[in-house]
């Protein structure tokens, strides 16, 4: 009998309960869970809400420190096979490096640019995996769009792509003004992208860009949206296809109206490193907290054809909350930890080792996977 991989999942918010509902469920991926929070009853709350159904054992639970280690977390990490990294983006270089050193995988969310490169510093010459930004933006869309760009370069006999778009937005099912928003995720990771600058293509050039700058109206199955430069969305796209597309973007898409807000709340604040959380402050006064959300996701690459002809080939989805075991999983919820799940069965199923980036993803083994398929449905490849 194929032993259990065992699992440390760090943070017991709703991403990291989620992870653990999804893993425990999954048969092709038997896996022992351990989740750890920095409060003892977040974590066993969050095993109790894993341990849901299924006849994969309970989930069990442990309180993690502010920062370093105890004797009890390194206990379990002597003996996990992954540390499935769920905690803000700031704390990811002192998960890889506690992964390092006891020899486990290591797999993370965060969109933040330079943590994630700590994080690969760390990884050089490791015997495990470090797979980095495997939940959903990044993550899923910038796999989605690789495997568009594949199979048009395939498909048309092309070499070079004109353009590729990127766009998901994690929204309410409804919005009021002034600010057309609910909060569906991390208010944290928000009030960051929003801030911090964006990496893209221009002209076949990596540039850094301003956040929430070219802002567009998109249409997605008739329903207007507004796109705007954010951070951290592109992964490692924009150097892993260099020399191969003209123009290259990621943008979070809003209700129309939202980004103007925003604009506003923006006024008057100083530049520099405490900018994030006092846009955060502002939007946490004003924007309400929802369980009502919605994740629309939509990608396209534009070439010029064997003859010359542009074409362009799209992919879109609006995907709602998931109900499992029992749990309404909002639809961030799932569709983000599907993401990092599906990363690890691939990492155990092929053995994986060293630093794993999305443009290194097999495109048509993830987005088909057993955790995508059941939080974003079949894709037809």
């Amino acid at each position: 009998m194929t032993q259990p991989t065992r699992v440390f999942i760090a943070g017991g918010g709703g991403i990291g309960r989620a992870l653990g509902l999804l893993l425990r469920h999954e048969p092709s991926l038997p896996c022992h869970v351990v989740l750890g929070d920095l409060s003892i009853e977040v974590a066993q709350d969050a095993a109790e809400y894993a341990s849901a159904g299924g006849s994969a054992p309970a989930a069990e639970a442990i309180a993690m420190p502010a920062e370093g280690s105890t004797e009890e977390l390194d206990a379990v990490l002597e003996k996990a096979d992954a540390i499935l990294d769920c905690l803000p983006g700031s704390q990811a270089p002192r998960m890889a490096q506690l992964a390092r050193d006891h020899g486990c995988h290591y797999l993370n969310l965060t969109e933040y640019v330079a943590e994630t490169n700590a994080v690969l510093e760390i990884a050089q010459g490791a015997d495990t995996c470090f797979a980095l930004q495997c939940g959903l933006a990044p993550g899923y869309i910038n796999v989605l769009a690789h495997h568009l760009f594949q199979s048009a370069m395939s498909e048309w006999g092309a070499t070079r792509a004109e353009r590729i778009r990127m766009r998901v937005g994690a929204l309410t099912e409804h919005a009021t003004a002034p600010h057309y928003y609910g909060w569906t995720w991390s208010t944290v990771g928000v009030a960051t992208e929003y801030v911090k600058p964006a990496i893209a293509v221009r002209n076949g050039k990596t540039v850094e860009l301003p956040s929430l700058t070219e802002r567009e109206v998109l249409l997605i199955e008739g329903q207007p949206y507004e796109e705007a430069l954010t951070s951290g969305g592109a992964a490692d796209l924009p150097q892993a296809l260099a020399g191969k597309v003209v123009d290259l973007d990621y943008k979070t898409l809003r209700f129309v109206g939202h980004y103007d807000w925003v604009d506003t709340q923006l006024e008057g604040l100083a530049e520099g490193p405490g900018k994030p959380a006092a846009l955060l402050e502002r939007m946490e006064a004003a924007i309400p907290h929802c369980d009502d959300d919605q994740v629309v996701i939509y990608a396209d690459v534009e070439a010029k054809d064997s003859r010359g002809q542009l074409r362009s080939k799209k992919g879109a989805l609006v995907v709602p909350p998931l109900e499992l075991a029992g749990h309404r999983l909002r639809a961030i919820q799932s569709t983000t930890a599907a993401g990092i799940a599906e990363v690890l069965h691939l990492i155990v199923m092929e053995q994986r080792r060293g630093p794993l980036l999305m443009s290194q993803i097999p495109t048509a083994a993830f987005l088909n996977g057993p955790f995508c398929r059941l939080a974003y449905g079949e894709i037809k490849l």
